[in-house]
């Protein structure tokens, strides 16, 4: 018999290697489709339903459930004219609705094919209890409430869904799984739309129809078709010149330095800014920047520049109280209650205003619009419902809305009307937004590439070179 020939050792060991691979990996992924399979409950704290009422119906196929404690803490939100009492009634009429034809103890099936279940969590009582351990809060009876749960429903995966950090901590202390809501965030803030770029090695004769005649073909700039309102430094060899897509005409404008009573741009973006906030054919503008960049100062001044096309101009910025006292501690009518939040539109107002002579035309002119009451600084919380008609609306510190307030505020605009958003999406002062998830990263990501839309992210502080070292350095 011809004798049969032995297989190497080392090639029969790499081929059990490659086979133990594939069951590892094999493995894995049946370990992955059995997660994605795992019905999930998401238990929703009451800072989810604050921050959008229609919360419990962005869950996909996965049921929700929120605790008996969340109705009682949206009792106390249901009177008031903030977006977030607003949100407490909505959510409040969508749980009455519910429980016409159901029992809310009970698991109710949700609108669509593809929604899942929802239900009131009464209070029960779990091996861990959460007050016991943190004290006697409502927080903690949130926190009983799905590891009561997650106990009774030990082949679901509970997840705690609440916008408060603290809150996050406490539940994976405590073993249980805990999210913010991800809805509306934006994943990647740094590489959030800022509004221009700079173009190397552009062709010369470009430059040269652009400051000879001030406009230029978009296909001699660049082949790909720009963003709407976009803007750009466009350079070549040692030349270089400022300018902007305009979308209806398909070409490239020069971009001019412009001043808006006697306030002038120091810098590239600064300039891009003011084009921005007095192009009328823009009617919606955001500027982002951190403290000292003039975003706020532009904004007025351009808006006391176009006095003349506007019946009125608005001022607002949210309020946000310090040491948690609202508005309504602090004594004498709504003017007086609001001018310790309103300071630093006044003092922007009077930094423009003192530009000019006391006995100046100017001067006088501002002081007359105060007065005669058509430039007007005025809360957000009595916005809801509103018109503006033929108004210049500058909304600053917008960071500290939330999105659904930012959508609030735009659908109130009517006929010539324009609205500015100014603020820093870094520098935020209320508790449950972040940079990802606040009203003024979600427009910026949002209303992009439209063409009444224009956005421009502002670099470099022009407030003083003190203000700037606290910006680089502390």
């Amino acid at each position: 018999m011809p004798k049969q020939t032995q297989k190497p050792k080392e090639a029969t060991s790499e081929k059990l290697s490659r086979t133990a691979s594939k069951v590892r990996a094999t493995a894995a992924d049946n370990t992955k489709t059995a997660e994605a399979k795992t019905k999930k409950i998401f238990v929703l704290d009451t800072s989810v339903i604050l921050y959008d009422h229609s919360a419990v119906q962005n869950f996909q196929e996965h049921d929700v459930a929120i605790p008996i404690t969340v109705l009682e803490e949206l009792d106390n939100f249901k009177k008031g004219n903030d977006i977030k009492n607003f949100e407490a009634r909505e959510f409040i009429r969508f749980i009455d609705k519910l429980s016409s034809e159901h029992m809310l103890q009970e698991w109710i099936p949700l609108n669509g094919k593809t929604k899942g279940k929802f239900k009131v969590m009464m209070n029960g009582s779990a091996k861990l209890d959460a007050t016991k351990i943190f004290g006697d809060k409502n927080d903690h009876h949130i926190l009983n409430s799905a590891l009561h749960m997650q106990q009774d429903f030990p082949k679901s995966k509970v997840v705690l869904v609440t916008k408060d950090i603290n809150l996050r901590l406490k539940a994976r202390s405590l073993n249980l799984t805990a999210e913010d809501y991800e809805t509306g965030k934006i994943q990647d803030v740094a590489g959030l739309y800022t509004g221009s770029d700079t173009l190397e090695d552009v062709a010369p004769n470009v430059i040269n129809d652009l400051y000879e005649q001030g406009i230029c073909e978009s296909g001699k700039v660049t082949k790909e078709t720009p963003p709407d309102n976009h803007f750009y430094v466009l350079k070549s060899f040692k030349n270089s010149i400022l300018s902007y897509y305009n979308p209806s005409e398909n070409q490239f404008e020069r971009v001019d330095k412009q001043s808006a009573f006697g306030v002038k741009p120091r810098n590239a973006e600064q300039t891009f800014a003011m084009h921005a906030l007095l192009n009328p054919k823009i009617k919606l503008v955001s500027i982002q920047g951190v403290a000292g960049t003039g975003k706020t100062l532009l904004a007025l001044a351009s808006a006391l520049e176009q006095r003349r096309d506007y019946k009125q101009i608005y001022l607002a910025r949210p309020i946000v109280p310090l040491s948690n006292k609202d508005i309504g501690y602090l004594p004498g009518d709504i003017k007086s209650k609001l001018n310790p939040y309103m300071e630093p539109l006044w003092d922007n107002l009077k930094y423009i205003q003192n530009q000019y002579a006391e006995n100046s035309k100017e001067y006088q002119k501002i002081r007359e619009l105060v007065d005669l009451e058509k430039l007007v600084i005025t809360p957000l919380a009595y916005i809801r419902g509103r018109s503006l008609s033929n108004i210049y609306f500058i909304v600053d510190e917008a960071q500290n809305l939330t999105p659904h307030e930012v959508k609030t505020i735009i659908s109130r605009a009517g006929e010539n009307t324009k609205i500015v958003f100014t603020g820093d999406i870094y520098q935020i002062d209320t508790p449950y937004l972040d940079s990802q998830s606040n009203g003024l990263s979600y427009l910026i990501d949002r209303a992009r590439n439209h063409p009444l839309y224009a956005h421009i992210t502002l670099l470099k502080g022009e407030r003083s070179e003190l203000a700037n070292l606290a910006n680089e350095l502390l």
